[in-house]
């Protein structure tokens, strides 16, 4: 993973702006979209737009700190990049994002990659539903 800091990415200064939007993620540590941590940053007391926090992950992604995962049509999140493949469970109520990892996401990987010769650069999954708080409301 690359870092951020000046003299690891010309032309790439760590500006208070994206210290403040990596520390949010890093300490957070949940899937956030852009206007979710845009308001965390408010929370914090940064003078920051929206359209900065846009900028700043698109940056984030390129420089492959953080991952971009689309979870449904209509809603982008971000999260700092992790070492391990995780797959995601989406409330349909609530907009949580629970992680999970599973042994036969990779055997269905390699599985493919065999039998089709085909090589497998990203696999994502995600399951949408209903969190057990939201179930026990409907109840």
């Amino acid at each position: 993973m690359r870092s951020i800091r000046n003299n690891e990415t010309p032309g790439h200064p760590l500006t208070s702006q994206r210290q403040l939007l990596l520390s949010l993620m890093r300490d957070t540590g949940e899937h956030m979209d852009a206007k979710e941590l845009y308001q965390r940053a408010l929370t914090n007391g940064a003078s920051i737009s929206l359209a900065t926090v846009y900028r700043c992950l698109h940056l984030f992604k390129e420089l492959g700190l953080v991952d971009e995962i689309w979870l449904g049509q209509t809603r982008c999140y971000y999260e700092i990049k992790k070492s391990a493949r995780h797959q995601h469970l989406v409330c349909r109520g609530c907009g949580k994002v629970i992680e999970f990892e599973s042994p036969l996401i990779s055997k269905l990987t390699h599985k493919l990659q065999h039998e089709k010769g085909f090589k497998v650069t990203k696999a994502e999954l995600h399951f949408e539903g209903y969190c057990q708080q939201c179930q026990h409301k409907d109840n």
